[in-house]
């Protein structure tokens, strides 16, 4: 490695983490290998069993110690969650049994790059084998353009648990043959293979004609460093670029088709309308809140099986998938509570929900959710704003109501005796509404008495 390029080496090294999806799939040590003894071993201790100085440390720590240090670090903390639960934490070590890593979190000292390290060691860790590939591969690639010997990469020889080895970084090419047609026919133009060899040519890859039963064929070699090119496809946006967008003919689509608005989007704003037309004022607020406010401040209990839970939450606030809109109204109010009385506020909005029945195990649902504050409770306010969405919707031949559409009902959230269910005629749910319990308005801050309705939208469609 030449002097003066270690420093671009150190630069690459950080900007590198933008393959490795945060740590969670793969993480990449840049060593010093004058300063280490081979062979390496990747293996995986009890945190009590490693003991090393971390970069930029002078101070020696175990494993479940460094994991307590680093959890004011701004920059490291938030890759803790991903081993410091674990029994065992991956550590890799030289022949020395000294420590060059503590994937994914943090390097050891010994073995840190400085302006005069001359021999790189690179190593990487992953979850997924090609995901490892790709990243090593694009690693070597960067830095062995500044080699003394430029682009001299030495691989090195990995045994695994089983006993199997392999050579790594795999710097070969592989080779795709895509019909001509595949290449130009997405794009719109018309070019001979000559023409179509030397754009791709142009992106880096080199081409060369071939045929596949009769037809004109071109065999493509991808280097190591482009893995991004797995499909005919990709093939074809490269010579669309090195052809450039602004030169491909304009042409009208075989098909015309004209865009049109959801029907649930559509009601969604009839029904936004004429709750604004009664003197409530929309609110917008987050699709994410707190377990407690969705919860515990609702009088709710948590079976497990009704919210989102969010992995590793930037902040409690946003910990979970509201499974109502209660909460965020309540939110709103307290926020807001010096405002003139009455406070009549309304939200149009998504609720998301457990749901096995879907490839992604949610379903989200649309609801209409409204809130009256004054001095007193207001309930006859809510029914009538019920009264005149039941109005609205009679006229659909999809969902009919009887004469009597209010069934009493038991939700923790609202006093008892003060609440109901809104039904059709055969006795499907669709809403409920209730003067909010005591308990709840003191959790939320709220001295006013409050009515509150949540209505299932795409139940009325």
């Amino acid at each position: 490695m030449k002097s003066d390029t270690t420093a671009s080496l150190i630069f690459k090294t950080n900007s590198i983490k933008i393959f490795a999806g945060k740590r969670t799939l793969v993480a990449i040590g840049a060593h010093d290998l004058d300063t280490l003894q081979g062979p390496f071993s990747y293996e995986a201790l009890p945190p009590q069993e490693i003991n090393f100085i971390p970069l930029k440390q002078e101070q020696n720590f175990r494993a479940d110690a460094l994991m307590e240090f680093y959890r004011s670090d701004m920059k490291l903390k938030k890759f803790l969650h991903i081993i410091e639960n674990s029994p065992v934490y991956p550590v890799i070590y030289d022949s020395n049994r000294t420590v060059l890593s503590l994937p994914p979190i943090i390097n050891g000292a010994h073995s840190a790059i400085t302006l005069k390290t001359r021999n790189v060691f690179i190593e990487c860790t992953a979850t997924d084998l090609t995901k490892a590939n790709i990243v090593l591969n694009t690693m070597v690639a960067m830095f062995s353009e500044y080699c003394e010997n430029k682009f001299g990469v030495e691989p090195v020889e990995v045994v695994s648990y089983d006993g199997s080895t392999a050579i790594y970084p795999d710097l070969s090419c592989y080779k795709m043959e895509v019909a001509l047609s595949d290449i130009i026919g997405p794009i719109g133009i018309s070019l001979d293979e000559t023409q179509v060899i030397s754009l791709l040519n142009k992106m880096q890859l080199q081409a060369k004609l071939c045929s596949s039963n009769g037809e004109p064929c071109i065999s493509v070699s991808v280097p190591p460093t482009r893995s991004d090119v797995l499909h005919a496809r990709d093939l074809a946006e490269d010579v669309a670029i090195a052809y450039g967008y602004n030169n491909v003919p304009k042409s009208k689509p075989k098909s015309m088709t004209i865009g049109g608005r959801q029907p649930l989007n559509r009601f969604s704003d009839k029904i936004r309308a004429d709750v604004a037309r009664a003197g409530y004022m929309e609110v917008l607020t987050f699709v994410l809140t707190s377990h407690e406010e969705n919860f515990d401040m609702l009088n709710r209990t948590d079976d497990g099986n009704k919210a989102v839970i969010i992995a590793n939450p930037r902040t409690s606030e946003f910990e979970v998938v509201r499974s109502s809109l209660m909460s965020c109204l309540l939110k709103t109010l307290k926020h807001n509570i010096d405002h003139p009385r009455p406070i009549k506020i309304f939200e149009v909005g998504d609720v998301v929900s457990l749901d096995t029945s879907r490839d992604v195990g949610a379903s989200n649902n649309r609801r209409l959710a409204a809130l009256y504050c004054n001095s007193n409770s207001g309930f006859e306010e809510i029914m009538g704003l019920v009264d005149r969405i039941v109005k609205i919707v009679t006229h659909s031949p999809r969902i009919k109501f009887g004469q009597t559409y209010y069934v009493p009902s038991s939700e923790p959230e609202f006093f008892t005796k003060r609440q109901c269910k809104i039904v059709t005629s055969d006795g499907k749910q669709v809403g409920y509404l209730g003067i909010v319990h005591a308990e709840v308005l003191r959790k939320f801050g709220i001295p006013d008495p409050c009515t509150f309705v949540e209505i299932d939208i795409e139940a009325l469609l």
